[in-house]
């Protein structure tokens, strides 16, 4: 999915103009990286607000138009507002085609009901992890990675190493010999005295 955010330059800094933009409706934000020096920009809070609901914009290569000029970024931080529905501050990170970059990708859990453990051994199945951290080239950047559920039994755990990568993608936590639990069907309470 492609994700364009406007924007515009900003001069003025400091907590006085970030408030003044903030009641005009308008949120500062900072793009910096790929060797070049940090931006000041600010976008239009309604727009980056309902953007920052869709779960891809999150882990995706964005095109950030800053006044005409267009450069790939990543949403590295967003600051909101304690208890108002308010964005506070953006931070984005500019993205070098030809550089690894480091990023975390939600994952998303299909069949669950299909699963053995919870079809015929009536157990539950626990989401251990809901996003892992991966390694790739920016063109390789997967929205979110599946996690198929649809062979797993009552007691039997689905770990990092069991997951189907997309081309050119690698599991930071792995190559650290990490193989996390992704997800697991623990079996039905009192299973055992129940069939004695």
């Amino acid at each position: 999915m492609n994700f364009e955010v406007i924007a515009q330059a900003r001069a003025e800094q400091g907590s006085g103009a970030s408030r003044r933009l903030r009641n005009a409706g308008r949120v500062p934000a900072i793009v910096y990286g790929a060797g070049k020096d940090a931006q000041a920009v600010t976008l239009d809070h309604n727009t980056i607000y309902h953007a920052l609901r869709v779960e891809a914009f999150h882990a995706s290569v964005l095109s950030l138009n800053v006044d005409g000029q267009v450069e790939k970024v990543l949403l590295r931080d967003v600051q909101h507002h304690p208890f108002r529905q308010l964005i506070l501050h953006v931070d984005f990170q500019r993205v070098d085609p030809n550089a690894k970059l480091h990023i975390k990708v939600p994952l998303h859990f299909i069949n669950a009901d299909l699963a053995p453990g919870v079809k015929l051994g009536g157990g539950i199945i626990s989401h251990v992890l809901n996003e892992v951290d991966v390694s790739c080239l920016p063109a390789d950047l997967p929205e979110f990675i599946e996690v198929d559920l649809a062979n797993l039994g009552a007691g039997q755990s689905i770990h990092m190493a069991d997951l189907t990568l997309p081309k050119g993608v690698e599991l930071v936590a792995l190559h650290r010999g990490d193989n996390q639990t992704v997800a697991n069907c623990s079996g039905k309470a009192g299973g055992e005295e129940a069939a004695e």
